[in-house]
């Protein structure tokens, strides 16, 4: 079961690198974008630690 933790883990971590990397490398982001990608990084975020507290237990 930890595998397949870790593995979802990676791809989130993945995710959110790449959406963290485009909003910090452009410089003519719409507001409607910059609010897509933080709801984006938000629900990530949550993933991330409902995994990491299924990890732990």
């Amino acid at each position: 079961m930890d595998d397949k933790i870790d593995e979802a883990l990676a791809y989130y971590f993945s995710k959110q690198k790449v959406i963290t990397d485009f909003v910090n490398t452009n410089n003519n982001l719409s507001v409607e974008q910059i609010i897509e990608n933080g709801n984006e990084l938000a629900v990530l975020d949550y993933k991330i630690t409902a995994l990491q507290v299924a990890k732990e237990n």
